[in-house]
C-alpha cells in the first residue's frame, strides 16, 4: 500500500507468496498511546501482524453494530492538502482515495474492525469471506440480495465480472494488481494484460477456467495455485465493484457511481468533494458501514498548519472536522499534548509504513553512489519535520514492526547508531566517484511535508559533496509523476506498507524484476534477477520457510543492490473537532476510522 506523501501514511503490488498461507491482515492496534516511547509503539505495531479471521455469512449480514451514543444528522468537514488523484476504484492505491472509497463503494468484501481494534473480513456484497476448494485454488462467492447501486440497479455477477476485467485494460495503471497477476498465473507473469488486452471491453471475455460467472449470483475464481489470501485481496478498495453500465473508462474517475451509503453530489477537481447520502444503499445488506451523517464536505488545498491551527482553535464548522490522512503540523505539537482539552481530541497510532529514499536505478547506475547516500541520510532531521516522536521513528530497514518478520536489529547502514547519518563513511565512499556522477535530481512534492524533506535532504547530501538539483513535483500526482518509467529523476521520497502482514506484500510489489512497468510501485525499476528469484522461490514455499526467504531477499536488496535508503516508519497523530463523535484510530486505515463517524450535536 503506498503511503501519501503528504501524511504519514500508503499506500500506499503483484503476486503474493504461497509463503502466506496462514490467514493474515491487518489486524489490531489500539493507538492509544502512540508517542514518544518508541520501543512501547513498537510493541503496539506488532499486534497489527496477528491473523485475521475469515467470518461467515452471519456476520457478514447487516445492518452494522449501532455506535454507543450515536446521533443521526449534520455534515463532517474533511481537511486535505492535496486533491485526490484518482476517484476510480481500479485505480485507487493510496491511503486517502482508500478513505473516501470506503464510504463510496462496495466490494466482495470488506474489512470489519471491533472496538477492540482486532479486524476480520466479512462480506461485503458476497454473502460471506468466500468458500475455498480445490485446495484453495478455487475460490466461490455468492452475491447478496438487495444490494444496489446508486441509481438503483441490483448489482449482479456480470457487475462483478466487469470489474475484474476491466482491471486489465491500460487505462488502470495506478491500482493493485494482485487479483490480475494471480487470475493470468505463470503463462503471463511478466505482463498479466496479455491475458485479456481489451479488459472485456471489445467482447472478449475471461474464460469460464479463470473467472466463472454461472449465473447472477455467483462469482467464481480459479488459480494456478493457492491463494488463501484472495477475501483480504478483494476486500482492497482497488476491487471494488464498477457496474458495468455505468462505466465510461477513464472519465470515470471524475465521476464513478456510488455502492456504498455515500455518493458524489459533486466534485471539483483539487479543490472540493462534496458527498450526501445515498439513498439506495441499504444497511440491512452491509454489516461494516453507517450513514449516521447526512454528508461529508472535503476542502482541498488546506495545509497541515492550517488544519491545525483551525482545529485547535475548534471555532464554527471546525468542531465538525478531521483530517483526512493529514496530521497534526510538527511545530504545533505541543500546542497540542500540553492542553489537556484539545490532546483528548487527537486520534494516535503506529502505522505499517516505511518512508525511503528510493533510486531510479536507470538513472543512478552507480552503487557507490547509492550507498553513499543511504549513510549520509538524516533520518533524525527528516522525522523531526514529521512531528519528531509522534511523526515516525528512525527505520534501519525495509521491514516495519508491523511485520512477523520484522527485523529490529537488522540495520546495515547504522541508521539507529547515527540518525543524523554518518557523513564521514560517505565521504569516503564518493572518494573514487568522479565527479560527473555527483550531481542528482531529487524530487518532492509541493507541499508543506514535500519542501521540509526537500531541506533535509539537500543539507545531508550536500554535506558529502553532492550536488542535489531539486525538483518539485504536484503532491496530488506525485506517485503517478515517479510512477512513470521515464521520468526525469534520479530519487524521491516513497512510502509503502503491507497490504497485509506477510513480507511478501512489501518484497514482491516493490522490487520484482517482472513489475517494472509505468504504475507499478516497483519505483527503483530493480531489475535483478536473483530478486526475481528469491521471490519465485518464496511463493512455493510453507510460512516458516518462505519467512527466511524474503529475509535474504531484504538482505540481499539492501546491501547489494541498494535501491532505496530506508529513513523512518511512520506513525499517526491527528486532530478533530469536539463535535466529532466515534473518533478512533482504524487498524486497517492507520488513520481515523472514517467508516465510525457521527456528530454529538447536528
Amino acid at each position: 500500500m503506498k503511503s501519501f506523501t503528504t501524511r504519514r501514511a500508503h499506500a500506499i503490488v503483484v503476486a503474493i507468496a504461497a509463503g502466506s498461507l496462514v490467514l493474515t491482515g491487518c489486524s489490531q492496534n489500539t493507538g492509544g498511546n502512540s508517542g514518544t516511547d518508541s520501543k512501547k509503539d513498537q510493541k503496539e505495531a506488532s499486534a497489527q501482524s496477528k491473523p485475521v479471521a475469515y467470518l461467515d455469512a452471519a456476520a457478514s449480514t447487516g445492518p452494522a453494530k449501532e455506535i454507543p451514543g450515536a446521533k443521526s444528522g449534520g455534515t463532517v468537514q474533511v481537511y486535505q492538502e492535496a486533491g485526490l488523484s484518482h476517484l476510480d476504484p481500479g485505480q485507487i492505491y493510496v491511503s486517502d482515495a482508500g478513505q473516501v472509497a470506503n464510504l463510496l463503494f462496495r466490494r466482495l468484501t470488506q474489512f470489519q474492525e471491533d472496538d477492540k481494534g482486532n479486524v476480520s473480513i466479512v462480506g461485503d456484497l458476497a454473502t460471506d469471506s468466500g468458500k475455498s476448494s480445490d485446495g484453495g485454488k478455487t475460490w466461490t462467492f455468492t452475491l447478496k440480495d438487495g444490494v444496489k447501486d446508486a441509481k438503483g440497479n441490483a448489482i449482479t455477477s456480470k457487475d462483478v465480472r466487469h470489474t475484474v476485467e476491466r482491471q486489465f485494460a491500460k487505462f488502470i495503471f495506478d491500482g493493485p494488481p494482485y487479483l490480475q497477476t494471480w487470475l493470468a498465473g505463470e503463462k503471463y507473469a511478466s505482463n498479466y494484460r496479455k491475458l485479456l488486452p481489451g479488459g472485456g471491453f471489445d467482447g472478449k471475455h475471461l474464460p469460464a477456467s479463470v473467472l466463472d460467472t454461472p449465473d447472477d449470483k455467483t462469482v467464481v475464481f480459479h488459480f494456478d495455485q493457492p491463494r488463501p489470501d484472495l477475501p483480504q485481496t478483494l476486500a482492497m478498495a482497488g476491487y471494488a465493484v464498477v457496474p458495468e453500465k455505468a462505466d465510461t473508462k477513464e472519465r470515470y474517475d471524475k465521476a464513478p457511481l456510488a455502492t456504498g451509503p455515500y455518493k458524489v453530489a459533486s466534485y471539483k477537481l483539487g479543490k472540493s468533494l462534496v458527498l450526501t447520502k445515498n439513498t439506495n444503499w441499504d444497511p440491512k445488506t452491509d454489516s461494516v458501514r453507517h450513514q449516521y451523517v447526512d454528508g461529508f464536505n472535503f476542502d482541498f488545498g488546506v495545509t497541515e498548519s492550517t488544519q491545525t491551527k483551525r482545529l485547535i482553535a475548534d471555532q464554527g464548522d471546525d468542531k465538525n472536522a478531521i483530517q483526512l490522512t493529514g496530521a497534526v503540523e510538527a511545530t504545533q505539537i505541543q500546542d497540542v499534548i500540553s492542553n489537556p482539552v484539545v490532546n483528548k481530541r487527537t486520534t494516535k497510532g503506529y502505522q505499517p509504513y516505511v518512508m525511503q529514499l528510493s533510486f531510479n536505478l536507470d538513472r543512478v547506475k552507480d552503487k557507490k553512489v547509492r550507498e553513499a547516500i543511504a549513510y549520509a541520510v538524516n533520518s533524525k532531521s527528516l522525522i523531526a519535520g514529521e512531528g519528531g516522536a509522534y511523526g515516525g521513528d528512525v527505520a534501519p530497514n525495509y521491514f516495519a514492526p508491523t511485520l512477523p518478520d520484522y527485523e529490529a536489529k537488522y540495520d546495515p547502514y547504522g541508521r539507529l547508531k547515527t540518525p543524523q547519518g554518518n557523513i564521514a563513511k560517505a565521504k569516503e565512499i564518493l572518494k573514487s566517484v568522479p565527479a560527473s556522477e555527483k550531481k542528482v535530481v531529487f524530487a518532492y512534492g509541493n507541499n508543506e511535508a514535500g519542501q521540509k524533506r526537500k531541506v533535509a535532504i539537500e543539507d545531508a547530501l550536500t554535506k558529502v559533496g553532492l550536488q542535489v538539483v531539486s525538483k518539485e513535483v504536484d503532491s496530488a500526482s506525485y506517485y503517478e509523476q515517479i510512477g512513470k518509467l521515464d521520468n526525469p529523476y534520479d530519487m524521491y521520497i516513497t512510502g509503502w506498507g503491507q497490504d497485509w502482514p506477510s513480507a511478501g506484500t512489501v518484497i514482491t510489489p516493490v522490487y520484482d524484476p517482472a513489475q517494472v512497468s509505468d504504475g507499478s510501485p516497483n519505483y527503483s525499476h530493480v531489475k535483478d534477477p536473483k530478486v526475481g528469484e528469491l521471490i519465485k522461490k518464496a511463493m512455493t514455499q510453507q510460512p516458516a520457510e518462505a519467512a527466511k526467504t524474503w529475509k535474504e531477499a531484504q538482505h540481499y536488496l539492501l546491501e547489494q543492490v541498494i535501491p532505496g535508503a530506508p529513513l523512518w516508519y511512520t506513525k499517526v497523530f491527528q486532530l478533530s473537532g469536539s463535535n466529532i463523535g466515534g473518533a478512533r484510530y482504524g487498524s486497517v486505515s492507520s488513520l481515523i476510522d472514517i467508516n465510525h463517524l457521527y456528530l454529538k450535536k447536528s
